[in-house]
């Protein structure tokens, strides 16, 4: 393997040998040593050590699906070929990698790559791997007059090098707008490197004796917690040494001076007989403020402390972390009007969530239009965009106002696509995605990404609902309910949106009482579908007033979607014989639908 560049003025190219193995250890080294290769912990680190290792063995011809799914994942032998676990496994090492190369691995000489079609990788030379001219005074001298063409082959090849890098660096900054909302001119002046997000830190949980087993149920508990806490990527928890420097009685005044945490969790563990005790609690460091406690007991008879410890963990995380949950509801309650930060922007964003409106849509959409421009790193923020995008598209909301030429759902797919290739593991990303699919009907597509992200975090309630919501309008309400009522049991506080899901899904199933109470329970009163929804439920369930108020309420607000009914519909239900019953319905309720509105 060579890399050619073209060389003197007869048309020959200057060639450099292929990476040597050594160098090629090197960079695998560097890239798993690096935070910024997302996959630097767990499979995609296993994986990549596994091709490369094999290929400089000289064993490139067993890197197969087969061998990879035994040798990497731990399949049994005999196998299909085609075991989905391992392309899904190489389609998040490709992402892993390009996000690497867009940041930490800029200047590394040497590429690393998985083409598509196969699991072999490559070795290519990067621009930025030719030698840099060195000595002390060689900023100072002047251009040598030397004719190209008769200097060493050496230097025409690091001249040929550098334009290349150069030629690159303009194309990519000409090409990046595109893709990208464009900055305003007050942004584009503010670029920072990071946004702020809370910072939150974990005292390791106490053992308060009675009990050998105490101690090390602790200290796996607060291990566990290390784990669960950082999938959720609104929020900046710090790692295992702040944890272990705070004492089990946490200072509160350390925790802010010196870690820079906003937030501190801390708790205890008691074990006597067969019952464990455990307490967390959540506190605000600068105030003293116990923002949120609670007491988990449960029984070692019937399970074992291990499973003990993995569900108390996901519930303190669920209720900590989680988009409405304690921490998100104390820095929302701290938002004052004009706080429009990159941050602010994604509490507004759930607030918006939980009571969808075109006046609201504006804000969100133009704050996070801000965030990205100045961040833009931001992958939780091009995820939310993307969100925002979608529902220009899919509720017509300030669909006519937006400047962008580009259509609604086309700007949701690329904002989308651009906060999975920043950040692989956010559960945020993952879900634009996952919405972004579905509404250009690419249903099968669009569940397979919603269940990957479910297993990165399964405490992740907001993806969780959106995932239960379009398992049913893909034809399984049944499923999807189950789904969404887990959501709303862990997580009322943003459950408007997802009551009228679920309302939703109970009438598909016929179980119009249950889907009228649920639909009472959103009450989203300035959300068009809302009005829809409730008009064809209350229409079945026998409330023929209800059914013609919101009947009237949905005719006057969601024109834009009658207009275009069927297709509508199509966008959202993948059953035509569930679309042709929510049509029967909207009649029923006294709703007047266009004679001729064709499907597309």
């Amino acid at each position: 393997m060579e890399t050619g560049v073209p060389g003197g003025e007869d048309g020959s190219t200057l060639s450099r040998p292929p990476p040597s193995p050594e160098e090629i250890r090197n960079q695998l080294a560097r890239i798993l040593a690096s935070p910024q290769f997302p996959g630097s912990v767990g499979r995609s680190a296993i994986f990549l050590s596994y091709v490369v290792k094999e290929f400089l063995a000289g064993r490139a011809q067993r890197i197969k699906g087969y061998t990879v799914g035994i040798e990497v994942f731990g399949r049994a032998e005999g196998n299909t070929q085609d075991d989905p676990v391992v392309r899904i496994e190489a389609g998040r090492l490709r992402r892993s990698l390009e996000h690497y190369y867009l940041t930490d691995g800029q200047r590394d000489p040497i590429r690393i790559d998985i083409p598509k079609g196969g699991y072999v990788p490559t070795f290519t030379w990067a621009c930025s791997a030719a030698e840099p001219v060195t000595g002390a005074n060689s900023a100072a001298k002047m251009p040598d007059a030397t004719p190209f063409s008769t200097r060493p082959a050496k230097v025409r090849f690091l001249i040929l090098a550098t334009i290349c890098c150069g030629v690159f660096l303009a194309g990519w900054l000409a090409l990046r707008p595109a893709s990208s909302p464009r900055p305003s001119a007050t942004a584009a002046a503010d670029v920072s490197p990071s946004p702020r997000v809370p910072t939150l830190t974990i005292a390791s949980f106490a053992d308060l004796g009675e009990g050998t087993q105490a101690k090390p149920y602790a200290v796996g508990l607060t291990e566990e917690l290390l784990t669960t806490l950082p999938r959720f990527k609104e929020l900046r928890v710090l790692g295992r040494e702040a944890s272990q420097n705070l004492p089990n009685v946490p200072n509160l005044a350390q925790a802010r001076r010196e870690l820079g945490a906003q937030y501190l969790l801390a708790g205890g563990v008691r074990i006597v007989s067969d019952k464990a005790h455990v307490t967390a609690r959540l506190l605000d460091t600068t105030t003293g403020t116990i923002l949120w406690s609670q007491i988990y007991d449960d029984d070692l008879q019937s399970r074992s402390l291990l499973a003990i410890q993995t569900d108390v963990a996901n519930r303190v995380s669920t209720a900590v972390a989680q988009p409405y949950g304690i921490i998100s509801q104390a820095d929302s309650a701290a938002l004052t009007p004009n706080d429009l930060d990159a941050y602010a922007c994604t509490l507004r964003f759930y607030g918006y969530r939980a009571a969808p409106s075109i006046e609201s849509h504006t804000q969100v959409r133009e704050c996070l239009e801000t965030a990205v421009a100045r961040f833009p790193s931001y992958s939780t923020a091009f995820a939310m965009l993307s969100m925002t995008y979608l529902d220009e598209s899919r509720f017509w909301f300030n669909h006519a106002a937006s400047t962008d030429t580009k259509p609604a759902l086309e700007r949701a797919l690329l904002a989308a696509r651009r906060a999975v290739l920043l950040d692989p593991e956010n559960t945020r990303a993952q879900q634009s995605l996952m919405g972004a699919l579905f509404l250009s009907r690419q249903v099968a597509d669009a569940l397979r990404v919603g269940e990957q992200a479910m297993t990165i975090n399964p405490n992740d309630t907001e993806l969780m609902g959106e995932y239960g919501s379009f398992l049913g309008q893909s034809g399984n309400w049944e499923r999807g309910a189950e789904v969404l009522r887990i959501v709303l049991s862990l997580n009322p506080g943003g459950g408007g949106y997802y009551r009228g899901d679920l309302g939703l899904s109970e009438y598909m199933q016929g179980n119009y009482a249950d889907a009228a109470d649920e639909i009472r329970q959103a009450d989203l009163q300035k959300f068009p579908l809302f009005h829809g929804v409730a008009a064809i439920i209350f229409a079945e369930n026998g409330n023929a007033e209800d059914a013609a108020r919101e009947a009237a309420k949905f005719s006057e607000m969601g024109a834009a979607f009658l207009a275009n009914l069927d297709f509508e519909l199509a966008q959202r239900i993948d059953r035509p014989e569930d679309r042709a019953r929510i049509r029967k319905s909207l009649i029923k309720a006294g709703v007047r639908i266009p004679d001729a509105v064709a499907e597309k």
